[in-house]
């Protein structure tokens, strides 16, 4: 589904990621650990067109270097970024509209599904989205990507400052996600919840991917942990 080789990025003359190679199937979650300043949020910006890179980045086989995120985005991959960008005067049930990219009726989400996944949000779809708590705003900004009907997600830190309760929530959602046939690439600082969700799991160090295997080949190389991502 995605296939990734060789890619290369760049923060004007900063070479940020040398030659990262790997693939997400379908209906399967591949986590992206690391440390901070490894590559991990370049490497989902990378793929969604927002920075310099070269090399290849294919998706259903057609490649994607050179599209605008846009075009990205209408070829079926969704893009939950770090810092949530929800529009705080916008209600609710507004931010959830823009998700929309025209599929209506044909989409598999509509607006009740994301209310039965999340109460909490059709409790709150009339509220201006800037009142919300940070764990709702995170809601609200799955959701909002939900909305557009994705077959890959990339999510960029989801658990980040979240209480352990929305956190619980969050692996859930993946885990309905996953369940939908939908894809998701899981950028996760904390090993917790990636390595309870996940399929998969990669490790990066210095913009390289150093390890690729199961969670539990992760648990078993003390090593890798030790080196890349304990601190």
């Amino acid at each position: 589904m995605l296939k990734i080789e060789n890619l290369h990025a760049y923060y004007g003359k900063s070479h940020v990621l040398h030659g990262v190679a790997f693939e997400v199937q379908p209906g399967e979650i591949v986590a992206l650990l690391g440390r901070n300043g490894s590559g991990r949020s370049t490497t989902a910006k990378a793929i969604m067109g927002m920075v310099d890179c070269s090399g290849t980045v294919n998706w259903k086989g057609r490649p994607l270097l050179g599209l605008k995120p846009y075009e990205i985005a209408h070829r079926g991959l969704g893009y939950v970024p770090e810092n949530r960008d929800i529009f705080p005067k916008l209600t609710v049930h507004q931010n959830l509209m823009l998700g929309q990219k025209g599929r209506g009726k044909g989409s598999r989400w509509q607006f009740d599904d994301i209310y039965q996944m999340f109460p909490r949000l059709k409790e709150r779809q009339h509220t201006e989205a800037g009142v919300l708590s940070g764990g709702e705003q995170q809601m609200l900004t799955l959701c909002r990507t939900l909305m557009g009907d994705p077959d890959l997600i990339i999510v960029d830190e989801p658990t980040e400052g979240l209480a352990p309760k929305i956190v619980e929530l969050v692996g859930q959602y993946l885990q309905t996600l996953k369940a939908k046939g939908i894809a998701v690439l899981l950028i996760e600082q904390k090993l917790t919840i990636a390595m309870v969700v996940s399929d998969r799991v990669l490790v990066m160090g210095h913009g390289r991917i150093v390890f690729q295997g199961t969670p539990d080949s992760l648990r078993a190389d003390a090593y890798t942990r030790k080196e890349w991502l304990e601190v």
